[in-house]
């Protein structure tokens, strides 16, 4: 299957989960007057929030560069996983205001086992659908659709740790009736609250890194270098490496050093070929390379790229001298 319908259908299956779960909890919630529950549904809302815009970011960074976006929209995934966060760290904030306003003013809860009975239902539909959203995401490399996953794979271990404090109060109802627990639904939501910051907190720095044009991973970088020098001794040298991500979209530009005698046909290939190895390593990559001769005119930052050895080099000047 394509690749972009393969990330417009998982990211709907995110869509279609989150609205379920949303509805509910919520009913549940209210029904029984579980803070621990409403917070999960509050947080299962941002997550559709969340979802509908890994939606709609991943059937808009496919479009093809135009005029008035000549690099292409892949950063509007970038900005996804941003506003993605940014809800997050908002439901948190109300999840600890109904928290601890429970905790001030505590209410006995009713039926605590069909919250329960939901968290668990919760846990197990958002491992599945997040399962499929990083599958995917690391398949086609987007940043919108890992973004949803981790909100998702939060929000299974938030139900998981709701489901347990329910639990208890159920039990406890039956087994020490006049034990109170109830302080433990609000203690879980701060829990839920706390892991959901983190979540946001990991989620921005990683969203908001290629916004910033931060270079391309070290590994990614020193496999472009190899490249490159596996070319050695046609291309004597490089330097001004730059390298960018939007989105899925690697953007790669270099300076080759060749024979200052080399045709323009033979420098073309070179970079036609350097384009196509990097292609296949990185799809939809941009590459730009330009071509310079290396006539042993040599600054410091033609240095630091030389591909010669010393006698090579100084043959290079001799040359360029006579």
């Amino acid at each position: 299957m394509d690749p972009e319908r393969r990330k417009k259908r998982v990211a709907l299956l995110s869509v279609f989960s989150n609205a379920s779960l949303v509805a509910l909890k919520l009913a549940v919630g209210l029904v029984i007057g579980a803070v621990s529950v409403l917070s999960e549904a509050i947080h299962s809302g941002v997550d559709l929030v969340a979802s509908g815009i890994a939606y709609y970011s991943v059937r808009t960074s496919g479009t093809p560069a135009d005029r008035e976006h000549p690099y292409g929209h892949g950063k509007i995934e970038n900005v996804s996983g941003t506003v993605e966060a940014l809800l997050i760290f908002l439901a948190a904030a109300w999840i600890v205001y109904e928290a601890v306003g429970k905790i001030i003013r505590p209410e006995p809860l009713e039926m605590a086992g069909w919250g329960a009975a939901v968290m668990l239902l919760s846990a197990v539909v958002n491992t599945v659908v997040s399962s499929a959203l990083f599958r995917v995401g690391k398949e086609t490399d987007s940043v919108a659709l890992i973004a949803d996953g981790w909100h998702l794979r939060t929000d299974v271990y938030t139900s998981a740790g709701v489901m347990a404090g329910l639990g208890a109060i159920w039990a406890a109802s039956y087994l020490a009736p006049g034990v109170d627990l109830h302080w433990v639904d609000p203690a879980a939501a701060l829990v839920v609250a706390a892991l959901i910051v983190k979540a946001a907190w990991d989620l921005t720095r990683r969203s908001a890194r290629d916004l910033l044009d931060t270079r391309l991973p070290g590994d990614e970088v020193a496999w472009i270098e190899s490249l490159i020098r596996r070319r050695s001794p046609v291309v004597t040298g490089f330097h001004q490496l730059r390298t960018r991500k939007a989105g899925p979209f690697r953007f790669i530009e270099v300076h080759l050093k060749v024979d200052a005698k080399m045709t323009v046909e033979d420098s073309h290939r070179i970079t036609q070929d350097f384009a196509r190895e990097v292609r296949e390593r990185f799809p939809g990559a941009t590459v730009t390379t330009h071509i310079e001769p290396c006539d042993g005119a040599c600054g410091e930052r033609c240095t630091e790229g030389c591909l010669l050895d010393p006698a090579a080099r100084a043959v290079v000047a001799d040359g360029r001298r006579r």
